[in-house]
């Protein structure tokens, strides 16, 4: 074959990428990538590096909730780790990817939650999509009942199990009754869900849920990535605050949102996690979380619990972004979570939105846009810290309120009207 032709077969192949990639543009989904240098020690301050220039930016859309990724005893951890058993893992957790670190985090995971046994990933999405395959394809004839506004891997881990699935309306108890009534008792059944959901900032009914999965014998299995290390007496979520906790059968979380570092994690029964290790493509063929993020994680889980005040500057600072944007008439989702969305609910405009602020104000709140979010419900998700002062607070309110006068007037109509906004 003659190289243009070689060429010409080749470019057809990309015309095809070029053009998804197009579509997305023009309707406003593109992802742009924000290049952020965290200051260690001053965070939220950062850096933002853009066409050769540098400026001082605050942070306001982290997942790192409570700062620990900065905290010294946590950052120590991890490079002593360093020193004794150097950067990587080596292998998988079966081939030499097994250290004392790896073994101490899962232990320390499963006493957080109250369970028999733990197993960590190197995500919370690896978790949560490789633990659920391998446990449905496992259970004949399993139904599994899906809370509409579940996360990407919940989905695609039911996904690939190739179980029946039906999707019940989020938060939506009667209708998860309505869905399971005349299902047999004895077919299988798990219901799917999570605690706080991370784009409404709302709370899952765990109480009632588990009326319900006790009726009808099903299963629970519940993504508490957004709630572990925050909620509860010992930082272990929403099922530990409601007292349901020994009532939930498989628990997800993360170790890369409240705890600051990386990773997913399973907390549940010997059998379980025993048969996940054992069966779990996910986790058979991975290369082991690196030891010294196993070590700063575990760090972290021990300084969250022994120091309730960070906690509590979290949802201090967390109360006072909400009365402030109250003060200024900005609307936002308000369903008492830590999250705070505010809702623009046009794709570009939400981009327009999030420039304008990182360029003219130095405030950095990245745009929520299809298809994490529905189309029309476009957003920007903002998350306080225990690291933010009074005067950062300050300055993103006068930020956001500049946004909102400049942008919003004319196009608030665009916010959908079955949104619920708190003024």
């Amino acid at each position: 074959m003659s190289g243009n032709k070689a060429h010409n077969w080749k470019s057809s192949y990309n015309s095809i990428f070029d053009q998804k990639l197009q579509e997305i543009k023009n309707e406003g989904h593109y992802r742009y990538f924000n290049e952020i240098e965290r200051k260690a020690g001053q965070y939220p301050k950062a850096l933002h590096h853009k066409d050769g220039k540098t400026k001082e930016i605050d942070v306001w859309c982290s997942n790192d909730y409570l700062s620990m990724s900065q905290n010294t005893e946590v950052m120590s951890a991890m490079k002593n780790a360093v020193d004794q058993l150097g950067a990587g893992s080596g292998g998988t957790r079966n081939i030499s990817g097994t250290t004392r670190f790896h073994v101490e985090l899962e232990e320390k995971i499963a006493k957080l939650h109250s369970k028999e046994r733990a197993l960590a990933f190197n995500s919370g999405y690896s978790a949560n999509d490789s633990a659920l395959t391998s446990i449905l394809s496992a259970i004949d004839n399993c139904l599994v009942l899906s809370d509409e506004l579940n996360h990407a891997s919940l989905i695609e881990g039911i996904r690939a199990s190739k179980r029946e699935k039906v999707i019940y309306k989020h938060n939506d108890v009667e209708h998860l009754k309505a869905v399971l009534k005349g299902i047999p008792f004895n077919r299988p059944k798990m219901i799917v869900l999570e605690s706080v959901y991370s784009m409404e900032a709302d709370f899952a009914p765990l109480k009632e849920i588990v009326e319900v999965a006790h009726e009808h014998g099903a299963l629970i299995y519940l993504d508490e990535v957004h709630a572990v290390g925050l909620y509860g007496e010992n930082a272990a979520g929403i099922a530990e605050q409601e007292g349901v906790a020994d009532q939930i059968d498989i628990i997800n979380g993360t170790l890369a949102k409240a705890f600051g570092l990386a990773g997913g994690y399973i907390a549940s029964s010997n059998s379980i996690i025993d048969f996940v290790r054992s069966f779990s493509k996910g986790f058979i063929f991975t290369t082991s979380m690196c030891p010294a993020v196993a070590a700063g994680t575990l760090k972290s889980v021990e300084t969250v619990q022994d120091n309730p005040e960070i906690r509590s500057k979290f949802f201090e600072n967390v109360k006072l972004v909400k009365s402030e944007l109250e003060k200024a008439g900005i609307p936002f989702l308000d369903s008492g979570s830590h999250i705070i969305p505010v809702i623009i609910g046009e794709s570009k405009l939400c981009r327009k939105i999030s420039d304008y602020l990182l360029e003219e104000h130095q405030v950095y709140v990245q745009p929520i846009n299809f298809p994490t979010v529905p189309k029309g419900t476009e957003r920007i998700r903002i998350t306080p810290t225990p690291s933010h002062s009074k005067e950062d607070i300050k300055k993103f309110v006068n930020a956001i309120t500049q946004a909102w006068i400049k942008f919003m007037p004319k196009h608030e109509q665009l916010i959908s009207s079955n949104i619920q906004l708190k003024k």
